[in-house]
C-alpha cells in the first residue's frame, strides 16, 4: 500500500469508526459487535504505525495519551460557568417560577426539565468542529486543563458530524457509571487501597489523574447539557439547541423533558423522584430552565448562579437499623474485609442486610460497635455503607470489634504490613483465597470463561475438582454431569468456553493470576514489556522499576510472586494446558524490516528527538522498550547515556552510535 492509498483507507476507517461510536454512545442503536468495532480501530492503529506522517490529533486512535503529565495547567473560561440555586421542595420551585413570571411580566414561559446527573462539570472546545481543548468547572471563572482526560471518554466526538466554523464550547456533566464504579472500588478494596465514597467523587479523582492511560481504564462517560462560548449561531430554545448538539454527535442525555408551565415541571420531578434509582447512573435531583434563550437573557444572573435555572435535590435517603454482628470475609489477595450485618432495611429501591466496613480504621473512625444503632445509606444510590452509629442509643450492651488475629477460613495468622490499613491471610492455599482467585481467574476482564461464576465454583471446591487456575483446563464431561443444574448442553458450553479461554492475550493472563498490585493496565504494559510469561518470569526488580508506570510496590510484588514454586508450577500446568503464553498485541502484527527486534534509547541524539527515533523505528515494524534486558536487540546511545548504557554493556547487548543507528535505518 503507497501513501495515497493509505491516505484514502485511513479517511474511511476514521468516518466508519466515528459513525459507529456515534450510533452506540449518542443514539443507542450499535450496529456491529463489540470485536468488529475493535478490528476496525485496529486495523487504523496498524496503518498509522506504517505512516505515522498521517496520524492526526482527532484521530480515533490518539484518545490515550502516551505519557503522564507533571501538573495541570489553569484555563479561563470564556464565559462564566455559574453554579446552580438549589430547591429542595415543590414550595421552593413555585417561588422560583413566581420570581420568573415576575421578572419577565409575562404569563407565558415554557420550561426544559434534566435530570441532574451526579459528576463533574466540564467545558469542551471545538475550533472549526475539531476538538482543542477540555477543562474543570473550577472556581467557574478558571479550571484546570485536563484535554489528554476528556479525550479518553468516548462517547465525547473528536471531530463534530457538522463542521461548525470558528469557536464552539460546549458543557456537559463528566460522572462514572453505577457498575463502574462498583468494579473500581473492587478492585481497590482488594488491593487495601482506600475507596471512593461516591461515583461523583469517583469520577473526580479520574478525571484528575496525571496519567491519562489511568484515567482511560476507569470507564467515565458524558452528558451534555448546554453551551457556552459560541462564534455562529445557535438556535433560539435550550431544548432545540440540546438537539441541534445530539446531532452534532454529542451524548444528550435521553429523559430531557420540555414542559408548558411549571406544574408539569413539577410532575416530571416527581415522577424521577421515584424512579430514579432505576438508571444506570446516579442522579441527585432534577434541573428546571427557562426554555427561551431570549428569556434567560433577560432573566441574566447573580454573581454566582442564573436567575433562570435552578436544581431541585432530592432529600438523601437513609435509614435506622441495628448492627447485629459484624463478619469478617477474605478476599483473593488475602484482604480480611469486615462487613456489618444488620436488621432488614429498604434503600434505593432494594431491601439491604448488610454493608463493607472495609478495615479497622474506618470501624475505629466512625465508632461502629456490635449492637449499636447506625445510619446506613447508599453511597452513589449504589453500595450500601454505615455512615455513623448513634452513641446517644446505646444500651451498655454493644461490643467493640476486634479484628481477628488469624485468618476466619483456614486459621493462619494474619499478617499486617506497616503503613497499610490492610490485614491479610498469607496462606496461598487458603480456601477462601482460592474462590476469590478462580472467580477472578474467569472474570471478564481475566480469562473470560462464560458460565464460570460463584455456583459453579463452589460446587468445583466442594467436589474437589480444581485445587487452582489451571485446574480448570483438565476438567472433563464426567466432572461437570453430575453438578447441580448442569445438563449436557450447559457443560458442553462450560468446556467450549474454557477452551476458548487458552486464547486469551497474555496480559489477560497476567491480570487473571491475581497477582497484589498488579491491576488491567499493569498487565498490558507487563504484557507489551516482555512479550512472554517465560521472560516476565526472569525479571528482577530493577528491570521492572525501570519501566514507567511499574513502581517498587507492583515490582516486588511480582517478583514475590513468581518467586513462589506453587505459582510457578501452576503456570507450567498452564502452558501445559495450551494456554497462550506470549504476546500477541501490536508488537506481533507490526510488519517492516525491524519487525521483532526490540531498541532502547538512551542519551541525547543530534538529528532526532526522542519522539522521532521511535516513530521512525516503529515505522520500519520495530518496537521501543523503555528498559534493557536480555531481550533487547539494540540500545541506541546517544550523548550522555546513562544507566541504561551501563546496563547494555553489562549484559552484551549491542550498542548503537547515531551513525550507525543512520545505515542501519538506511539499510532496513
Amino acid at each position: 500500500m503507497n501513501l495515497e492509498e493509505a491516505r484514502e483507507r485511513i479517511a474511511r476507517l476514521r468516518e466508519e469508526i466515528e459513525r459507529h461510536n456515534y450510533l452506540y454512545y449518542v443514539l443507542d442503536a450499535p450496529e456491529i459487535s463489540d470485536e468488529a468495532f475493535d478490528r476496525l480501530v485496529q486495523e487504523l492503529a496498524r496503518l498509522e504505525e506504517r505512516f505515522p506522517e498521517l496520524v492526526t490529533p482527532d484521530s480515533p486512535t490518539q484518545r490515550v495519551g502516551g505519557r503522564p503529565r507533571e501538573g495541570f495547567v489553569t484555563v479561563r473560561h470564556r464565559v462564566p460557568m455559574l453554579s446552580l440555586a438549589n430547591v429542595f421542595s415543590a414550595g421552593e420551585v413555585a417561588d422560583f417560577g413566581r420570581r420568573v413570571h415576575a421578572a419577565l411580566a409575562e404569563a407565558d414561559v415554557d420550561y426544559v426539565v434534566e435530570l441532574k446527573i451526579d459528576g463533574l462539570a466540564v467545558s469542551l472546545l471545538y475550533r472549526n468542529g475539531v476538538f482543542v481543548q477540555g477543562a474543570t468547572r473550577g472556581d467557574g471563572e478558571t479550571g484546570e486543563d485536563v484535554t489528554a482526560n476528556l479525550r479518553t471518554i468516548r462517547s465525547i466526538p473528536l471531530r463534530l458530524r457538522e463542521t461548525v466554523p470558528g469557536l464552539l464550547e460546549v458543557r456537559g456533566e463528566v460522572f462514572m457509571p453505577k457498575e463502574a464504579f462498583v468494579r473500581l472500588n473492587e478492585r481497590r478494596e482488594e488491593a487495601g487501597e482506600p475507596v471512593f465514597a461516591n461515583p461523583r467523587n469517583a469520577a473526580a479523582g479520574s478525571l484528575r489523574q496525571l496519567d491519562p492511560r489511568v484515567t482511560a481504564e476507569r470507564k467515565l462517560d458524558i452528558f451534555i447539557w448546554g453551551i457556552g462560548h459560541h462564534d455562529g449561531p445557535i438556535p433560539d430554545k435550550h431544548s432545540l439547541i440540546l438537539a441541534w448538539l445530539k446531532d452534532l454527535g454529542h451524548r444528550v442525555n435521553e429523559h430531557v423533558r420540555p414542559c408548558a408551565d411549571l406544574d408539569e415541571a413539577l410532575a416530571y420531578c416527581a415522577t424521577w423522584e421515584r424512579r430514579r434509582f432505576e438508571l444506570p447512573y446516579a442522579i441527585d435531583g432534577l434541573v428546571l430552565k427557562v426554555d427561551a434563550l431570549e428569556q434567560q437573557e433577560r432573566l441574566g444572573a447573580t454573581l454566582k448562579s442564573p436567575r433562570w435555572a435552578v436544581a431541585y435535590k432530592f432529600p438523601a435517603e437513609q435509614a435506622e437499623t441495628t448492627v447485629q454482628k459484624i463478619i469478617v470475609r477474605v478476599g483473593r489477595t488475602g484482604v480480611l474485609t469486615p462487613t456489618a450485618v444488620f436488621d432488614p432495611v429498604r434503600l434505593a429501591g432494594t431491601t439491604v442486610t448488610r454493608a463493607s466496613l472495609h478495615n479497622e480504621e474506618i470501624i475505629r473512625e466512625r465508632d461502629i460497635r456490635i449492637g449499636d444503632r447506625v445510619v446506613v445509606q447508599k453511597a452513589g444510590e449504589v453500595i450500601p455503607e454505615v455512615v455513623r452509629s448513634l452513641p446517644e442509643k446505646r444500651t451498655g450492651n454493644e461490643t467493640p470489634f476486634v479484628m481477628p488475629e488469624a485468618c476466619p477460613v483456614c486459621g493462619t495468622e494474619v499478617e499486617r504490613t506497616p503503613g497499610e490499613v490492610a490485614v491479610r491471610c498469607p496462606n496461598v492455599a487458603c480456601p477462601a483465597r482460592l474462590r476469590e482467585n478462580l472467580l477472578h481467574f474467569a472474570s471478564r476482564g481475566a480469562m473470560d470463561i462464560n458460565g464460570v461464576g460463584p455456583a459453579l465454583v463452589d460446587q468445583f471446591l466442594k467436589r474437589e475438582l480444581v485445587r487452582d487456575p489451571a485446574g480448570l483446563y483438565a476438567l472433563q464431561e464426567a466432572d461437570l454431569a453430575g453438578l447441580e443444574r448442569m445438563g449436557a448442553k450447559s457443560a458442553a458450553n462450560v468446556l467450549s468456553a474454557i477452551r476458548e479461554s487458552k486464547e486469551r492475550p497474555l496480559a489477560r493472563l497476567i491480570f487473571g493470576l491475581g497477582i497484589r498490585h498488579v491491576g488491567e493496565r499493569a498487565a498490558r504494559i507487563l504484557a507489551e514489556e516482555f512479550g512472554s510469561m517465560q521472560r516476565l518470569m526472569e525479571a528482577d526488580e530493577g528491570t521492572l522499576t525501570a519501566i514507567p508506570e511499574i513502581g517498587p510496590k507492583i515490582a516486588a510484588s511480582v517478583v514475590q510472586f513468581f518467586r513462589r514454586p506453587a505459582n510457578r508450577r501452576v503456570i507450567a500446568r498452564l502452558a501445559e494446558a495450551g494456554v497462550r503464553m506470549e504476546q500477541t498485541g501490536p508488537a506481533e502484527v507490526r510488519d517492516g524490516p525491524l519487525a521483532g527486534q526490540t531498541f532502547v534509547l538512551t542519551g541525547g541524539l543530534q538529528k532526532y528527538s526522542r519522539q522521532e527515533a521511535t516513530e521512525l523505528i516503529e515505522a520500519l515494524g520495530g518496537r521501543v522498550s523503555s528498559s534493557v534486558s536480555k531481550n533487547t536487540d539494540y540500545v541506541v546511545a546517544g550523548e550522555n547515556p546513562g544507566s541504561k548504557y551501563e546496563k547494555a554493556v553489562k549484559l552484551g547487548v549491542r550498542i548503537l552510535r547515531e551513525e550507525e543507528f543512520e545505515r542501519l535505518i538506511a539499510h532496513a
